[in-house]
């Protein structure tokens, strides 16, 4: 575990929320739950049957016995589950029958309702659910954060040279869900990187809108849409330190930065990267991971009105653990 995670680690510890993991028929979810529990990193809920769970957990030496289970056939507040889902898709065609029918059958749609109604402060799940799956859940059931107009999502980006970002600390957004963000979209996405980054480590963002361009050194559509994002942030934030279109040399390079964007005080200086879509974002960031051995902390989710977040179905009992910690730490207190 790198040092910016550790210290993570310690404030998740303090904040002691509760995450619900809704895949408790995976091995590796209570490999991480026995981790988490011991480490004292959060309280944990698993749903499912507790003598199958207890039974799996006993065959690979897992010890989940602080840990709280729900069967949902038998869970006492099965009825507000359901309740919340069809007050949320009522107006889609949703019935209350089907909603108790969801609410005992789908357990990554029930976690993300036990977060809706109070009785969990996050959920992290994708270990076998695919990430359409775990978004659609979480929108169902928790909803957006006001005015913010879409679901994203952010990498922490841990670079081993410390010259970059925030001691080598940057956020690279959106990089897993939006493959093409219109300008108000990418507003809303610098916005809530800004927030996550400053949620996350503590410090101000400066953020850069990255294109192939710098300052109009290129006339393109897609150059368009980056200027058009950096007009409608400043009006819409005008609190974000933002500026735009840089090209990434120019937002990461001090000497680049004052050459191509003279007087831009991000220019240089960034410590987030909004792509202008998600084949600029995916690549990015794992050239960055492979070519410049970064660690790659993600993707988390953002834009929620409550936590959620996703996991690569290939990912390690590490991952998960990782993955907690940072959710923890969007939750509030």
């Amino acid at each position: 575990m790198s040092a910016i995670l550790a210290d993570l680690k310690k404030k998740a510890q303090a904040k002691s929320q509760k995450v619900v993991l809704p895949e408790s028929s995976d091995g590796r979810v209570l490999k991480a739950a026995d981790i988490i529990l011991r480490e004292k990193i959060a309280r944990v809920i698993l749903l499912g049957d507790a003598a199958k769970i207890n039974e799996l957990a006993a065959q690979i030496g897992a010890d989940i016995s602080a840990a709280e289970i729900i069967d949902l056939k038998h869970y006492a507040r099965a009825a507000e589950l359901a309740a919340l889902y069809y007050a949320r898709r009522k107006h889609k065609g949703a019935t209350l029958e089907e909603a108790q029918k969801l609410m005992t059958a789908d357990p990554v749609f029930a976690g993300a309702a036990l977060v809706g109604i109070g009785a969990a402060d996050c959920m992290v799940c994708g270990c076998v659910t695919a990430t359409a799956q775990v978004i659609k859940s979480a929108l169902f059931c928790i909803g957006m954060q006001k005015n913010i107009s879409l679901a994203s999502s952010y990498f922490m980006m841990v670079s081993p040279d410390k010259s970059f970002g925030e001691n080598g600390v940057l956020f690279f957004a959106d990089c897993a869900v939006n493959p093409s963000p219109d300008a108000a979209q990418l507003a809303d996405i610098a916005k809530c990187t800004a927030d996550s980054l400053k949620q996350i480590i503590g410090a101000p963002a400066r953020i850069a809108l990255l294109s192939f361009s710098t300052k109009g050194s290129a006339a393109h559509p897609d150059v368009e849409k980056v200027q058009n994002a950096l007009k409608i942030a400043r009006e819409k934030y005008p609190d974000l330190e933002i500026d735009g279109e840089l090209q990434a040399d120019a937002a990461l390079v001090p000497a680049v930065g004052r050459l191509k964007a003279p007087g831009s005080a991000i220019a240089g200086q960034a410590n987030v990267l909004i792509f202008p879509d998600l084949d600029a974002g995916n690549i990015g960031y794992k050239l960055v991971q492979r070519f410049g051995k970064a660690e790659a902390v993600g993707p988390i989710l953002q834009g929620l009105a409550k936590p959620v977040n996703d996991l690569s179905r290939g990912c390690s009992v590490q991952d998960i653990v990782n993955t907690v910690i940072i959710t923890e730490l969007q939750a509030e207190n």
